[in-house]
């Protein structure tokens, strides 16, 4: 963006495509108008601009501390209070002598998006939240482009292969406000359609919806299960101690994993502060967690029958989730920069608490790491799979 477009965009004043912001005191107001931008309710099919640092009529009064501004802007993006995550880009920009940030924000291609369980939309000088109908024809909207694979149907089940009780009473309040639960007089299929786990043009769950609410998802997807397999040395050949598969729906498998994991730690007693010692894990679960949470997320389900395999050996830990790299995400950004093969999915787990913000969890893994003494974790990258290896503390 020059100053010649943003100085345009100012003189056309606010409209259901541009927001004007004096300052970033009002979150929840810029989290909306990101959310309606991103659900492009008008079709306009062209990106939403929010300018900061530019008075409701177009007065351009800049901001004192435009890198903080930035930095809270681009955290909108990822902090998991919009859903799906949109898609962004920030910057800064100098006119008038004054400093203005902004963002960019493209229509997604899966609405209806969510800021705080709410679909916001804009039409024209109106702002708020979508009725049902709005929010029915997002949908539809979204129904009628492309998608990933979790967002494609599941061909060969039914409404019937869902947990629908599961999905009303532990799923549906975690992602949709109450007050919007309360309101809405939709079937079950509509709504699981809204959250992008049912397709209403061929009447079929989609893999998402199998995947985190079916009652067998093994039977539409062979290798939607984790392998953990717990090993005497420091080799596959070696014996194993420990075998277990984690199948079932994801709210079932994160819950079993989180439940394993702890289990498998061992703790020694170090010599801390005066006469106390100190029990010292020799992985940190934060770590662990994280890093098997993320191979969840980010593994390929289309094409293979593998499962997420958690190999715990003497020395270390490998976590091996099928699938190469994805999008935007190369060798030599990753822990910087993320991209969602399963959308939709990583939305779940958001929801039901397993991630707390988008694009952090291998930054928090390495930092655990490195608290607990142990050695940063190695990844290494492949076509057909991600390995990470967690060492022990030595």
């Amino acid at each position: 963006m020059d100053p010649v477009e943003l100085l345009q965009l100012i003189k056309e004043g606010e409209s259901d495509r541009i927001e004007f912001k004096q300052s970033m005191s009002d979150g929840d107001r810029i989290r909306e108008a990101i959310c309606s931008f991103a659900n492009d309710l008008p079709n306009h099919k062209k990106p939403g601009y929010v300018l900061v640092g530019i008075a409701d009529k177009g007065e351009i009064v800049g901001l004192a501390d435009p890198k903080r501004a930035l930095h809270t802007l681009a955290d909108y993006k990822d902090s998991g209070n919009i859903l799906p995550v949109p898609r962004m880009i920030t910057g800064q920009i100098e006119i008038e002598g004054k400093a203005i940030v902004f963002a960019q924000v493209f229509p997604s291609d899966s609405p209806p998006v969510r800021f705080d369980g709410r679909v916001c939309i804009r039409t024209g000088p109106r702002r708020g939240y979508a009725t049902p109908e709005e929010e029915r024809r997002l949908t539809e909207k979204s129904l009628a482009g492309q998608h990933p694979f979790d967002r494609q149907p599941c061909v060969g089940s039914t409404i019937d292969d869902l947990l629908t009780d599961a999905f009303r009473s532990q799923y549906l309040p975690n992602v949709v406000s109450r007050g919007v639960i309360a309101e809405n007089q939709r079937t079950v299929e509509e709504q699981l359609a809204s959250l992008r786990l049912f397709d209403l043009r061929v009447d079929v769950p989609t893999h998402a919806g199998i995947l985190i609410l079916g009652k067998d998802p093994l039977q539409f997807l062979a290798g939607a299960y984790i392998q953990f397999v717990r090993f005497e040395g420091q080799s596959l050949a070696d014996v194993i101690q420990d075998q277990k598969e984690i199948a079932g729906n994801l709210m079932t498998q994160l819950t079993q994993l989180d439940n394993l994991l702890p289990l498998q730690l061992r703790t020694a007693r170090m010599p801390g502060n005066g006469l106390q010692n100190q029990q010292i894990p020799d992985y940190p679960l934060m770590a662990i967690r994280e890093l098997a949470l993320n191979a969840v997320m980010h593994r390929t389900y289309q094409g293979t029958n593998a499962p997420v395999r958690i190999n715990w050996f003497t020395d270390r830990v490998e976590i091996l989730s099928p699938g190469g790299l994805f999008g935007h995400v190369t060798r030599e950004n990753f822990r910087t920069t993320s991209d969602y093969r399963n959308p939709v999915i990583a939305e779940a787990m958001k929801a039901m608490g397993y991630v707390e913000k988008f694009g952090t969890g291998i930054a928090r893994a390495q930092a655990a790491l490195q608290t607990n003494a142990n050695r940063e974790a190695q990844f290494t990258f492949e076509e057909t799979h991600v390995l990470v290896t967690i060492w022990g503390r030595e």
